[in-house]
């Protein structure tokens, strides 16, 4: 039998905005409050580094701990990584790019450092935060890309050979635009990313707003950017505005005939939906879009069992954890790595 860690944890969310922070004791219940410091990532790392010392000694302020006590720190970043180095700049700045993190924040902080990306973070945090939870868990955010994660019936979170496993973005649907798959950020046609993220809204919504059908809609009639326009767009929806509602119902269902494709190959048990859609007033029509785009998909056996009483085998609920559920993740990553 495994002893139960007698130190704390620190889990530090690096976004790329804020980074979060958050402590666990040995027996990985929070201690004190969610910290939050202004992000630095496209700065470098070395500058990020600073704010993640001053979120940690915020963090150790708040829960009256000191550096000694800790005994080891997670990590989570907006990117691919594998044992510790980032492999791809998504939202960083270049020199992440090849450099061992874990390593260097380690040597800074004396401090053993485990790290894995912000979606898989967020996905051991959910499932943590159920702890009567019998199933897996499929986590897939929404933001201006689109992050997923997956953990196993049991708790164990799965990372893939390499850590790069759950680039939920790369799924591949079957939906164009006119006769064209529409590109993600990174270039790629017809892929999951393209329709569900920020960047695909803004899309959505530039060429909408050029038709005749939305020529005095109040958004052609603001003198603002289409990345300024797409970011009042979930207030237009709360409001019930049809053009935003449109964007909305497409997206939603999109991302549940991927779904769909996905519990045939992981039947997850669970799918828990996060990012800012799940503070929303429209999330609950949201969610039942979601659902018809998955039903449409998904073979009849992953959405009830064929069996009396016939209960479901697929559940979808919003996310619980808000803005701690990344942090809180990484830092039992490292309670049960590091501990």
């Amino acid at each position: 039998m495994s002893k139960t860690p007698t130190g704390h944890f620190a889990g530090l969310d690096i976004g790329g905005s804020t980074i979060k922070a958050m402590l666990v004791n040995g027996k990985g219940e929070q201690v004190g409050e969610l910290v939050e410091v202004k992000s630095r990532v496209d700065e470098g790392y070395p500058k990020t580094f600073d704010q993640l010392q001053a979120a940690l000694e915020a963090l150790l302020t708040d829960g009256g701990v000191t550096l000694d006590q800790i005994e080891g720190i997670g990590l989570d970043v907006p990117a691919p990584c594998s044992n510790g180095v980032i492999w791809g700049k998504a939202n960083l700045s270049p020199d992440w790019v090849g450099t061992n993190i874990c390593e260097e924040f380690s040597k800074i902080i004396g401090k053993p450092v485990t790290m894995t990306n912000d979606g898989n973070a967020a996905a051991f945090g959910e499932f943590l935060m159920r702890p009567n939870l019998e199933t897996g868990l499929l986590f897939i955010a929404p933001g201006t890309g689109l992050a997923g994660g997956l953990v196993l019936p049991g708790g164990y979170l799965y990372e893939g050979a390499n850590g790069l496993a759950m680039e939920t973005g790369a799924v591949s649907v079957p939906f164009r635009e006119g006769s064209e798959l529409p590109t993600d950020a990174n270039g790629r046609e017809g892929t999951l990313e393209a329709w569900v993220s920020l960047i695909a809204i803004r899309r959505q919504l530039e060429v909408k707003l050029k038709s005749k059908n939305y020529a005095n809609h109040p958004l052609n009639q603001e003198d603002s950017t289409i990345k300024e326009k797409a970011f009042k767009l979930r207030d237009f929806a709360t409001d019930g505005d049809g053009l935003a509602l449109d964007i909305f119902r497409k997206q939603a269902q999109v991302l549940g005939y991927a779904i769909g494709d996905q519990c045939s190959q992981l039947d997850p048990g669970l799918i828990v939906i996060g990012g800012g859609l799940a503070e929303t007033k429209f999330r609950d029509w949201y969610l039942q879009e979601v659902r018809r785009g998955f039903q449409r998909r998904a073979s009849p056996f992953y959405q009830q069992s064929p069996i009396p009483p016939h209960e479901p085998t697929t559940q979808f609920e919003w996310a619980i954890g808000g803005d701690a559920a990344a942090a809180f993740g990484v830092a039992r990553k490292a309670h049960k790595e590091l501990g």
